[in-house]
């Protein structure tokens, strides 16, 4: 198979990756939860990663990386134990549904404003934009680093100073970036990082987490055992503990730990650069071919490794399945989860098929791409 699903997760792990999650599973115990040797080398696991986190985003504090089973309750918690009652929230057009739907919600139930930065034809958004829809009780400006979509990436450095002149939280979906291009919490103003363990970063499923910025206060999504603390009614309020109530994933986050060994002794700017040139040469290879109709910005200085299309009138769940059946190439079409970024770039209706590329992949395997979308336009 040759496997072009990458923003949807990384199939193809590194060896480390498994090796780590198998030997976690015989051998930790749970963290927190007692003081034999099992238990303590899950404490450590624990930390080490939290360190390794850290450290690949700049989060000053390890103790402020919490863990989560993906980027969807990453932003949940942010969300939801950031946003209270009237305040009004920026967002943009960008957003996958892991962002959307907890802000309808709170729309919903919490009489939440909501504004939303739209995006144009190419799925680029105008960052003045952002300042025009600030209010008196704007409380956040919660952005999608890339979008899962098109691919085009966004300037946070100058939305973060947007947010900082207004006092506003600043919270970045980085699905589908961690792993894939540097990013630092300090350079680029974030004040909450949300991130899943299974895209770029090359990890397990059920592995995930944010970063925050100190001085940044989330009431806990969901409270319960910790390990610490046993006969207080109240969760501790201490991070990471005040947002990781229950057992955590600490085999899966042995895998995540090795994985971010990987991405690190081999560099993140060559990992991206080699990423870039197997999307380039799909772009190159495809964008002159007649019926087909690419999205996003390709003219940007830098991008994730996503390419969408669409084919003639086909709808892009026929041309996925063609590619899946004839062909054994495995795309992803649809919507994606990012209905206002469908909406914005006119193909609600049918969707698009997206093409999206990892360390893992080859250049016969673009090139086989290239072949099967040229067959299937004729």
């Amino acid at each position: 198979m040759i496997y072009l699903d990458n923003a949807a997760t990384t199939l193809h792990k590194p060896a480390q990756v498994i090796d780590a999650v198998v030997e976690a599973m015989n051998t930790l115990g749970n963290s927190d939860r007692g003081v034999n040797s099992r238990s303590l080398k899950a404490s450590r696991t624990l930390y080490e990663a939290r360190a390794k986190i850290a450290d690949l985003f700049g989060c000053l504090r390890a103790d402020h990386v919490i863990f989560t089973q993906n980027s969807t309750e990453a932003l949940n918690i942010a969300i939801n134990g950031t946003i209270l009652s009237g305040d009004h929230v920026i967002s943009t057009d960008l957003e996958h549904n892991s962002v959307l739907r907890p802000l309808y919600r709170l729309e919903t139930e919490k009489n939440v404003e909501l504004s939303f930065v739209s995006a144009d034809s190419k799925g680029n958004l105008s960052l003045e934009a952002f300042e025009k829809l600030i209010k008196s009780n704007t409380k956040a400006i919660i952005c999608n680093h890339a979008s899962n979509l098109t691919g085009n990436i966004v300037n946070l450095s100058k939305i973060s100073r947007i947010a900082r002149r207004h006092g506003l939280i600043f919270i970045v979906d980085a699905s589908q970036t961690a792993g894939c291009i540097p990013l630092n919490m300090k350079e680029i103003g974030g004040d909450i990082i949300c991130f899943t363990g299974h895209k770029g970063l090359m990890g397990p499923q059920g592995t995930g987490g944010l970063c925050i910025r100190e001085g940044i206060d989330i009431k806990p999504l969901k409270v319960g055992g910790t390990g610490v603390k046993s006969y207080s009614s109240m969760q501790p309020q201490d991070y990471p503990t005040r947002l990781e109530a229950g057992t955590l994933n600490s085999h899966g986050i042995a895998g995540l730990s090795a994985a971010i060994d990987f991405i690190q002794s081999i560099g993140i700017n060559f990992i991206s650069e080699r990423e870039t040139k197997l999307m380039n040469s799909f772009y190159e290879g495809v964008k002159d071919i007649t019926g087909v109709k690419i999205y996003g910005d390709f003219s940007l200085d830098q991008r994730v490794a996503i390419v969408a299309l669409n084919i003639n009138d086909y709808d892009s769940s026929a041309v996925s399945d063609i590619l899946s059946q004839k062909y054994n190439i495995s795309t992803r079409p649809g919507a994606h989860c990012a209905p206002r970024m469908h909406k914005a770039l006119g193909t609600e209706s049918r969707g698009a098929v997206r093409f999206s590329f990892s360390w893992f992949n080859t250049y016969e395997d673009v090139d086989r791409a290239v072949q099967a979308v040229r067959e299937i336009a004729l």
